[in-house]
């Protein structure tokens, strides 16, 4: 569903204008929201800005300096972990904040900006565009409505065939930037697994390894600069072992394994790697009346489908008790998931209101990602994941009550460095 703010256009900046810069565009509606700030440290992301946005949008080389183009929102799209920083400083500022996923790459910066948000009434919204996309809506609302019983499990596997172009040539490969790919990577699935098994983590045990990516000698001896995975990636590379400018430091895990067991008992499992040929994501749902699957994601524009099992018990059998095959706008990025995060985004920055996305379980998500990397790098200890403070799980809960809007910020905005 579309979701349209009324009222006065929305004045809207962007952080960080680089590979997902794209995201707010979508939010650019003549006579409903208009980016009109960036902010970006790299003469490239100055660049594009001009062209993503047009002569009209302010150009700043400091996100600081934002605060003065009268901002009723801002889109915190940096590298991960460069979003606490501009999220807490517009937060404290009175403008609304979406935050790429994850929501941070340490669960005290994940909780720092929780309570940034909660202490100054301001909006608070985290990228999980997934909660948005076709296949998964269609698979949550089959869990809602009973198809497969109560929920005892929920597999993920998340065949990432592009994991070289995309992960092991930049940032994305260094522990110092990312914690480990179990939280960067997984974080969109294990949001999803808590939100079709309707509970977080609390035990989580992990096994993994860097068992490709490690052994290539080809590493890039010069510095990066700002350069983006579409300037390299080629699809046609094969196998892994081919590929060439891997990033200088690469000491993430390449394959990892995780089980858990939810606040509601459910058992769950999820596996990540990123050397296979093939890439899209296949969720299991078993419940004590049956259980579901997806095929194909819809993600890279496949056409998914959905199989329930739940009428009898027998040996193999292809043609499931129901199938359905979602639909999904043609060409739209991440299936339209990307644009109605924007749409719910928007509406929720003008109106305020219950989201499909949420602050605690974007938390949750970083938290069961850092316990999965601590367990499987001291060999599959057991780690339980630490709650988050019941204060501000009630206050998301109840969707940030008495949070401000635009009309409200705008006339009790401070100047200056907004401290």
């Amino acid at each position: 569903m579309t979701h349209q703010p009324t009222g006065p256009e929305l004045r809207v900046g962007v952080v960080g204008t680089g590979q997902r810069a794209g995201l707010a565009v979508l939010a650019g509606r003549p006579g409903s929201a208009r980016v009109v700030s960036c902010a970006d440290p790299s003469e490239r992301g100055r660049a594009d800005a001009r062209t993503l946005f047009g002569p009209d949008a302010r150009i700043h080389d400091r996100y600081e300096d934002m605060l003065a183009d009268d901002l009723d929102a801002v889109f915190v799209l940096t590298p991960d972990d460069l979003h606490t920083a501009p999220a807490l400083y517009f937060l404290e500022a009175g403008v609304a904040v979406f935050v790429e996923k994850p929501l941070a790459v340490s669960l005290d910066d994940c909780d720092r900006v929780l309570a940034a948000a909660s202490r100054t009434g301001t909006r608070l919204y985290v990228g999980h565009n997934l909660r948005h996309l076709p296949v998964l809506r269609t698979m949550r609302r089959l869990v809602d409505e009973g198809a497969i019983g109560t929920v005892r499990a929920v597999w993920c596997r998340h065949f990432v065939g592009h994991g070289g172009d995309y992960y092991f040539k930049d940032w994305h490969a260094e522990r110092a930037r990312t914690t480990g790919l179990l939280l960067q990577k997984g974080a969109h699935d294990l949001d999803v697994i808590h939100w079709l098994a309707g509970g977080y983590a609390r035990t989580v045990t992990a096994l993994g390894d860097l068992s490709v990516y490690g052994a290539g000698p080809h590493r890039r001896t010069r510095p990066q600069g700002s350069e983006r995975v579409q300037d390299w990636f080629d699809e046609g590379v094969w196998p892994p072992s081919a590929l060439r400018d891997l990033n200088p430091v690469i000491d993430v895990e390449d394959i990892s394994m995780v089980l858990a067991r939810l606040d509601n008992g459910v058992l769950t499992s999820y596996q990540q790697c990123h050397f296979t040929p093939d890439y899209w994501r296949n969720y299991t749902v078993i419940g004590d009346e049956g259980r579901l699957e997806n095929l194909g994601d819809g993600v890279e524009g496949d056409a998914p489908s959905i199989k329930v099992w739940n009428r009898r018990r027998s040996g193999y059998r292809p043609e499931a008790d129901l199938t359905l095959a979602p639909t999904e706008p043609a060409g739209a990025p991440h299936g339209g998931a990307d644009q109605a995060l924007v749409d719910e985004f928007l509406r929720f920055v003008a109106h305020g209101g219950a989201t499909e996305t949420s602050p605690v379980a974007a938390r949750e998500a970083v938290a069961t990602g850092i316990a999965a990397t601590t367990s499987l790098r001291s060999g599959g200890t057991p780690v339980e994941v630490p709650a988050l403070d019941p204060r501000l799980v009630d206050y998301f809960d109840r969707h940030q009550p008495g949070s401000r809007g635009p009309a409200t910020t705008r006339r009790e905005r401070p100047t200056g460095d907004g401290q």
